[in-house]
């Protein structure tokens, strides 16, 4: 009876919180000896769990190879990698009584470092972890030390947007806590250090194979707009008539989607949850589906687009109404850019992307 099953709830202690069937399954996955990378970029692709950061941490930076799949491997192969980005400090970045004082440096390095500091307070201004001195110093050093390592491109406004997730990710599995929960004073040195690491090799990783984004003329930004101009031409030519009958060049707008991988465009907890799939795609894949996931965002607005004039096209894509966005508006997103990818990417003559 309903009675003497109210009398029994009563009497029963709270049950633990039950883990989610996609929890257990990336539980299952990062627990063996070995990690089947296949199967873990399939599972990441569609998104990790909130409820247990570890996961995504442990996914991400396995994936970016900075954590060894191999599990025996994994202590010995994280404490190098720190090692090794301790040395890079000392070596580029003197800054033992917190004054900031560079090691070697000369009037280019001096410059970066300027460009740097005027950046990182405009970092992710809805954040309240990037205002902390602690996280400002930590992305300071990170940002500064990627471009002496890298002088090809050097720094570039947009990788502090870059570096935010990695930070974000790694810390909030460190404090065992949600992104929006971390508390910066309360985190260890030792725990910063380890995230300083992490979120340097997982940058570097990531940026690997889109560096020519940030050399001169960044060639490979220039390459995606032109690509997204032609997709959305095939796709919605009606809209691409009317940015062109407007004026409004793709590059105007779209720059910034692939100069910050659409940082700057949707709640931070939207950006992490697309970033699963960007780090489950091959490194070498994922700026090709970026193009696609941009072009499935601008068709989403195509209706109010299409009654706008050039000024009001021009304000609505300086800030798009993308602030009430969850993680499923995302996953409708990708899954829509990755049925687009399927249909063109293979035939680019259907696009007109082939050999001209």
């Amino acid at each position: 009876s309903s009675s003497a099953s109210a009398s029994s709830s009563r009497s029963s202690p709270p049950a633990a919180p039950k883990r989610s069937t996609k929890a257990m399954k990336f539980d299952k996955l990062l627990s063996v000896p070995s990690v089947d990378l296949a199967a873990l970029r399939e599972l990441l692709w569609s998104g990790a769990p909130e409820e247990e950061p570890k996961f995504r941490a442990e996914s991400w930076q396995i994936l970016l190879g900075y954590l060894p799949p191999v599990r025996d491997r994994q202590g010995p192969g994280i404490a190098k990698k720190r090692d090794e980005y301790e040395e890079l400090r000392r070596r580029h970045y003197q800054s033992e009584d917190g004054s900031g004082e560079l090691g070697p440096h000369d009037a280019e390095s001096g410059a970066t470092l300027r460009q740097i500091r005027v950046d990182i307070p405009r970092t992710s201004p809805g954040l309240p972890i990037f205002s902390h001195p602690r996280i400002q110093a930590l992305l300071e050093r990170v940002l500064y030390i990627w471009s002496i390592r890298h002088p090809a491109s050097g720094y570039v406004q947009g990788i502090n947007d870059i570096a935010t997730p990695f930070v974000v990710v790694l810390l909030a599995a460190e404090m065992r806590c949600a992104p929006q929960d971390i508390n910066v004073d309360a985190a260890p040195e030792i725990i910063l250090d380890a995230v300083e690491a992490g979120a340097y090799w997982c940058l570097t990783k990531f940026l690997s194979d889109i560096q020519d984004h940030y050399t001169a003329g960044q060639p490979g930004i220039q390459l995606m707009v032109q690509k997204l101009r032609e997709i959305v031409h095939r796709i919605d030519e009606k809209l691409y008539n009317h940015l062109e009958a407007q004026g409004l060049d793709f590059l105007q707008f779209s720059f910034r989607w692939m100069n910050c991988l659409l940082l700057r465009e949707f709640p931070f907890h939207c950006v992490i949850r697309l970033w699963d799939s960007y780090i489950a795609e091959s490194l070498e894949n994922f700026s090709s589906f970026h193009v696609y996931v941009c072009a499935v965002f601008l068709i989403y607005w195509s209706p109010q687009l299409k009654q706008m004039d050039f000024q009001q096209l021009m304000l609505f894509m300086q800030k798009l109404p993308t602030g009430k966005w969850k993680n499923q508006e995302i996953e409708t997103l990708l899954a829509e850019a990755f049925v687009l990818k399927s249909l063109f990417h293979s035939s680019p003559k259907h696009l007109g992307l082939g050999p001209k």
